[in-house]
């Protein structure tokens, strides 16, 4: 009853931030990202441990990116074979990951995902012109950028969609848009393998997820149908200041633990 009764109060006090969970949602139909760069800092800040909060930001990202998956899958630009590929690659990596968390300490997670963090900042950049697309699906390509996802959701609670569009993009020779569809595809299928696994040893907080998740699932829905629409410059400087800032946060809590 106390630890219902916990959980509740905990999920009252998440409400004056959903807006933060609105942005995290915006955020993942526009960069195939998961949320998890707000999720994480966020949970940490209303107080929850570095492995709760990691747990619990990873169970919010699967209903946050499923609303972009369909969205994306819906309009018919999304390839079924490459789909399939990344979102293997992904579930496995996911599974496979989330097992390892338990074996590190709150400081060593933290330190972890402030230093993705700030390697996002220094990478993430917009498509450059010129430059020709793959003509065919790269499978094994793919299915490799999956287990990078697997490995960000799993072990640090992030979806690892700023590390897969570059990759795509980059390394496999993919458009920019649809390197943003396909990422949304495999954070969901990483983030739901990894998700089982934190609610299932009660690392994840259930009730705290859900309503991140469904709060941004709304605003990933709005932002997946209106991708083609927004400037990359724009976005990049964006998404490239929110990783700077989270790098600073949680690199700041993980000297602290240490400490």
């Amino acid at each position: 009853m106390r630890v219902r009764r916990a959980a509740c109060a905990m999920g009252w006090e998440l409400l004056p931030l959903l807006p933060l969970g609105i942005l995290a949602g915006l955020l993942s139909g526009l960069l195939g990202i998961g949320g998890g760069l707000v999720f994480s800092p966020l949970l940490l800040w209303i107080g929850l441990p570095p492995h709760q909060a990691l747990a619990t930001s990873t169970l919010a990202i699967v209903p946050t990116t499923m609303a972009g998956s369909l969205t994306h899958w819906r309009s018919g630009q999304v390839p079924a074979q490459a789909a399939l590929a990344i979102s293997a690659g992904a579930a496995f990596g996911g599974g496979l990951f989330s097992r390892l968390g338990h074996s590190l300490e709150g400081w060593q997670l933290l330190a972890l995902q402030a230093l993705m963090y700030g390697l996002l900042a220094l990478v993430i950049e917009p498509r450059r012109t010129g430059g020709n697309s793959a003509s065919t699906v790269p499978v094994l390509g793919l299915i490799g950028v999956g287990l990078v996802a697997g490995l960000s959701s799993g072990l640090l609670g992030v979806g690892g969609g700023l590390v897969m569009v570059p990759l795509m993009v980059r390394g496999l020779r993919l458009g920019v848009y649809q390197a943003i569809r396909l990422s949304t595809m495999a954070v969901f299928a990483s983030s739901l393998v990894a998700s089982f696994t934190f609610w299932g040893d009660g690392r994840a907080q259930l009730l705290i997820g859900l309503v991140l998740g469904a709060t941004a699932a709304s605003a990933a829905q709005w932002s997946a149908g209106h991708l083609q629409k927004v400037p990359e410059q724009r976005l990049v400087g964006l998404i490239r200041l929110l990783c700077v800032l989270l790098a600073v946060d949680v690199g700041r809590r993980a000297v602290l633990l240490w400490l």
